[in-house]
């Protein structure tokens, strides 16, 4: 390969010229890749890597809690907020910052019955003397200290790698204090110190919980109440290098703590991208896309993240598990990628992966299907999936979350609405629309613009035979974006007794319907039963396939009066879940199942796949010393 092929580097934030290595080891300039429109081979333009071994400039900094928040999602700066009354959304990082959403606010009001005038204030921060005593083995501190890896067992840098973000989390880190938080956390900036690090901890019995991204509603990082063992949470962001990006083959290799924000931003400077892009996009990490078995938003295109790996190593106690060879694809006996798929850190830590990256599309373009009612969206997009012309993105709302959507404005008018002015008319009076039946499909484009024209045309006639009407590009835009706005909306519901959490499942197209209204009727049921008045049960249909879909939940419901808000919601969550099993449903499409599914993980699997797993388990950390708890992984 020649030295232009491959680029060693590490990223930087400059745009003028420096340095990279090449394979060799000689120091050579390259400048970045752009993409020009025109669809010829791009050329090299200004901007440069620099030597491997320094970190790319992450979004979020070593200290988390500078940038953002240490009890709730996201950042800081960003958030929902009431004044005088109605409802803000706060900063500049997102399209409805600094705006006043009166709809949005008139819509909390009439879904959950909410004085918005009155908020409950979460406990502040603990002090340094509140924490646990850390449990500190000496022998492995020293030689921890002799690594030169940077540690720490400050109580705050303790208490937000305890977690990730499940509302059993937030809900505690407001109210509350886990019973068992990490006793120390380690930063490794490498894939060699990660292996010495294991080998310590196995030789003086020290759990190690890898923690990524915190981005996980699985319970994935919360630490076992009942382990009596030191444990130690192994932060891997400092270890956010893209080691080297190979344009001839069109893969990039990457450490694994690098997260997703920063990944496409750098990739995207070089002219590539990875497109995988899940809903914590901002915040997730390679690492932990891999170890989770993740799925994106714009999967049709770039595919899923077992789509998208090439190679990964993972250290082990017992040594470091990847394939020797880094061809597409092998026929050497089962696939050693899958045992690293969605092991959720109950096998070793994942570093370093080699995963597909594309040339910026030369065109991205949004659109916008409002159908009659949610029978006629699912039948359309099955018949997109059957015709395998689905774009980038297609995403199905149902009633409840398109009403939501539309409340989600600032003014009339200013969006462009559906619901506004000549549009509603044409769409309820023409068309003869039910405003509280239709629902709506969010779409993304991308690829060489004449692909895009021809697939517009056929998703567009595909969706007419099903009643769809096209509702433009700006509707569209704003849909896909309003993704990264939602999960902020929890923090909100909290601060005024509304407690809420999605859930997703996977399903086979012929069930897909009776699922959704089979979990609906079944929280509906769920919430009288218990004198529960005020709820919201809502569903979308967010990634297509072959032969299924994936359906993503919200609900939510006024817990004024309860004894027990953070347990009822999780005992309705789990009839909901079990409703899903009955229904054909999966246990996860991209979530995982860390302790949060723990105990339903044997059925999905089977007691044979249970036993071959732990079989795995006891091949590679035989003393169980990644004891997440995730997957049953400690009952070995």
């Amino acid at each position: 390969m020649a030295p232009n092929d491959r680029i060693s580097m590490s990223n930087s934030t400059n745009h003028g010229n420096s340095k990279a290595r090449s394979e060799n080891g000689e120091v050579e300039e390259h400048k970045c890749e752009s993409v020009g429109n025109d669809g010829k081979e791009p050329l090299f333009g200004t901007r440069t890597a620099k030597f491997r071994g320094m970190h790319v400039t992450s979004a979020v900094p070593k200290d988390r809690q500078d940038v953002l928040k240490w009890n709730g999602w996201g950042y800081k700066d960003s958030k929902f907020v009431v004044k005088n009354n109605i409802i803000e959304f706060t900063g500049k990082r997102y399209p409805i910052g600094q705006l006043s959403l009166p709809y949005f606010t008139q819509w909390v009001i009439d879904v959950f019955d909410v004085d918005i005038s009155k908020s409950n204030i979460p406990q502040p921060p603990p002090k340094e003397e509140d924490y646990p005593v850390p449990k500190i083995d000496k022998a492995f501190l020293a030689a921890v200290e002799n690594l030169r890896i940077a540690y720490s067992i400050k109580g705050i840098d303790r208490l937000i790698r305890a977690h990730g973000q499940t509302l059993h989390d937030i809900f505690v880190l407001r109210t509350g204090f886990f019973s068992r938080i990490p006793d120390m956390v380690v930063w490794p900036e490498n894939h060699e110190s990660v292996v010495k690090l294991v080998q310590l901890a196995n030789q003086h019995n020290v759990v190690v919980i890898p923690f990524g991204g915190g981005t996980s509603v699985s319970g994935a990082v919360s630490c076992p109440a009942n382990e009596p063992r030191p444990i130690i949470s192994l932060d891997t962001s400092q270890m956010n290098h893209i080691l080297w990006i190979d344009r001839k083959n069109l893969v990039a290799c990457c450490e694994a703590g690098i997260i997703g924000q920063d990944l496409e931003r750098e990739l995207q400077r070089f002219g590539y991208t990875t497109g995988h892009e899940p809903d914590s996009y901002e915040f997730s990490s390679l690492g932990g896309w891999v170890a989770t078995r993740a799925s994106g938003m714009k999967k049709n295109v770039y595919g899923n993240i077992e789509d998208l790996l090439v190679h990964v190593k993972m250290v082990t106690p017992t040594g470091v598990l990847e394939k020797a060879c880094k061809a597409p694809r092998m026929s050497c006996g089962p696939d050693f990628n899958h045992v690293i798929l969605g092991s959720e850190g109950t096998l070793g830590v994942v570093t370093e992966a080699i995963i597909k990256i594309r040339p910026l599309p030369q065109c991205k373009k949004y659109g916008s299907i409002v159908f009659p009612n949610f029978e006629s969206g699912v039948n359309c997009l099955r018949e997109v999936a059957r015709q395998r012309c689905q774009p980038a993105s297609i995403r199905l709302m149902d009633n409840e979350q398109f009403k939501f959507g539309q409340a989600l404005r600032p003014t009339p008018g200013y969006f462009g609405l559906l619901l506004d002015g000549l549009k509603k008319i044409y769409i309820t009076k023409i068309k003869g629309f039910d405003v509280n039946q239709m629902c709506a499909a969010t779409l993304l484009f991308e690829g060489e613009k004449k692909d895009v024209e021809l697939q517009e045309r056929k998703i567009y006639n595909i969706a007419s035979q099903y009643g769809g009407v096209p509702a433009g590009e700006t509707n569209g835009e704003r849909g896909y974006m309003l993704t990264f706005v939602i999960a902020y909306i929890r923090d909100l519901g909290l601060e005024h007794d509304v407690v809420g959490e999605s859930f997703e499942t996977s399903v086979p197209w012929d069930r897909t319907l009776s699922l959704c209204s089979n979990v609906k009727q079944r929280v509906v049921k769920e919430c009288k039963a218990l004198g529960i008045k005020k709820y919201l049960i809502s569903c979308r249909v967010t990634q297509t396939y072959d032969v299924g879909s994936c359906v993503y939940f919200y609900f939510g419901f006024k817990c004024t009066g309860l004894p027990d808000p953070l347990g009822t919601y999780e005992k309705l969550e789990e009839r909901a879940r079990d409703e899903i099993l009955s229904s054909g449903g999966s246990l996860s499409h991209h979530h995982g199942v860390g302790k949060l599914r723990a105990k339903w993980f044997p059925n999905q699997v089977s007691q044979l796949g249970v036993q071959l797993y732990r079989a795995t388990k006891e091949q590679l950390d035989p003393n169980n010393i990644f004891a997440t708890g995730n997957l049953h992984s400690s009952h070995l």
